[in-house]
């Protein structure tokens, strides 16, 4: 496939998963479809995307294409084991995932059939808040452009996480605002909370 090729078929992928983003799906949703997009668009055998947790000391496997149960609950995954660089900011591509010491589970390559793996930092706000990572069956030379769609899409994934968060966070506080709206219903009466309250909610709602 020619270059032109390679590229007119990253930029469209590009453009359904951002397509993806404005649906009305979940977030799992969204990143199960990314992570599917990505490993096809690629031709290569999966894709996973894994999160730091609070502490940053380990990785949590949040979305993934292609791989086996056995292989994503292999064990913990340590931050400072597992591909640290990629914490660092750094993509970094790896050729004999069985062999290379930058490796976790190198053992465990072989018998999920992985052989090459690119592990790309998923970034939000100039933050390292996970990794995206691809794996093959075969050796693979990723290129520049690999890398660089492959980390396009990790920055489109940390905004539906982001969105998903801020979802979260009116949701709770729409929550909490009518809890409190039905506290002074019982307090004040329905002709008292049908003159003032109302209008408290709808003001706030010009702030979102």
């Amino acid at each position: 496939m020619t270059k032109e090729k390679v590229e007119r078929r990253y930029y469209e992928s590009l453009y359904e998963v951002a397509t993806a983003m404005n649906s009305a799906r979940t977030p799992e949703n969204m990143l199960s479809s990314i992570v599917e997009k990505v490993a096809n668009t690629l031709g290569v055998k999966g894709c996973s995307i894994m999160l730091l947790t609070p502490d940053r000391k380990r990785l949590l496997h949040t979305a993934a294409y292609g791989l086996s149960d056995w292989y994503i609950r292999k064990g913990p995954y340590l931050a400072d084991k597992s591909i640290a660089e990629t914490l660092r900011g750094k993509p970094v591509a790896i050729l004999d995932a069985s062999t290379d010491e930058r490796m976790q589970y190198p053992e465990h390559q072989a018998k999920e059939g992985v052989v090459s793996i690119l592990s790309v930092p998923i970034m939000l706000r100039d933050e390292v808040i996970g990794v995206m990572r691809i794996y093959t069956s075969e050796p693979f030379y990723f290129t520049n452009d690999d890398i660089y769609f492959v980390s396009a899409v990790a920055n489109l994934g940390a905004i539906v996480l982001e969105n998903a968060k801020l979802y979260e966070f009116v949701h709770k506080d729409y929550v909490t605002i009518r809890r409190e709206l039905l506290e002074w219903r019982a307090a004040f009466g329905d002709e008292w909370i049908g003159q003032g309250p109302d209008v408290v909610a709808r003001d706030w709602w010009k702030f979102i």
